[in-house]
């Protein structure tokens, strides 16, 4: 708070349509935000509440600031699919970030929706401990699949996009989003420790998404990913899937998945691997024969 004076004079040197979108943001995520203080999140519907003043306000204030700017002209659905944008991020925080909110001190930090995980354990710790594992899977595989059901609305969202620049700043963090979930499904480690993408995989990424076509084909890619990892013994199994199909489905429609670099299976890796593995080989047998 010392330095805030430094926020109040940026924020004072904006134009009109800019400070009116922040304030109006700024103060509904305030109140809804200190409501949440004393409330625990109970119902998948607290859960959305929940996203919604963290983050799904974040993506109605960014489409506010730029239509301010003149930049986008967004669908008449924009609110709407906004909110969708940040609470398929949100979410997925909430979910790769369990034993690091569970285990927060002074007091847990309680985010996943009793109405979801109360099916599998009596409290939201026991999901940690190592007897509960299929029972936690199968808690975690429940809310990823929530998560899910965002996914349309963030692709009409960046389909409607614009700015270039604009548009890489909105779909890279939905990507990292799509491909994070595709990790934690299914995957114990979420209650273990960290479960992130790799810092090659993450480069990838920003690498290569510059137009909607990347965009469709790293949805597919990581929709395929976490498609192979569903078992059908899982309670929520046909509503995974089901929801996979749909994302799959979508992006095939488009037209646009044909010669394209996959971001989960690049069929140039390995042959790329095989000629640095014979050239080394041949400097060694070069340098064998010098020597002797």
């Amino acid at each position: 708070m010392d330095q805030f004076h430094h926020v109040a004079a940026a924020f004072l040197e904006l134009e009109k349509g800019y400070q009116e979108a922040i304030e109006e943001i700024t103060k509904r995520m305030g109140a809804g935000m200190a409501k949440f203080i004393c409330q625990e999140v109970e119902t998948v519907d607290d859960y959305d509440e929940y996203c919604h003043y963290v983050a799904g306000l974040v993506g109605l204030g960014l489409s506010k600031l730029f239509l301010a700017g003149g930049s986008e002209v967004l669908t008449p659905d924009w609110e709407a699919i906004s909110n969708s944008m940040g609470l398929f991020l949100q979410k997925t925080n909430i979910i790769r970030d369990y034993l690091e909110d569970i285990n927060e001190i002074p007091k847990s930090r309680m985010f996943w929706p009793r109405e979801v995980w109360g099916k599998y354990a009596d409290k939201l710790e026991d999901l940690k401990y190592e007897e509960n594992s299929t029972k936690s899977v199968q808690c975690l595989n429940e809310l990823v699949t929530n998560a899910l059901m965002h996914i349309e609305d963030c692709l009409k969202y960046m389909a409607a996009l614009r700015d270039p620049s604009i548009f890489r700043f909105c779909a890279i963090p939905q990507i990292m989003a799509i491909g994070t979930l595709a990790l934690c499904y299914n995957n114990v480690q979420v209650f273990r420790g960290v479960v992130k993408l790799r810092r090659g995989l993450t480069a990838k990424v920003i690498d290569r998404t510059k137009t909607m076509a990347d965009v469709y084909g790293a949805f597919y890619d990581f929709s395929c990913m976490l498609k192979t990892k569903v078992d059908k013994n899982d309670p929520n199994a046909s509503m995974t899937l089901n929801r996979l199909e749909a994302v799959q489905k979508l992006c095939i429609d488009t037209g646009v998945l044909n010669n394209r670099k996959s971001y989960v299976d690049d069929k140039g890796q390995p042959y790329n691997v095989f000629i640095i593995m014979v050239v080394i080989l041949l400097a060694i047998v070069f340098a064998y024969l010098r020597a002797n």
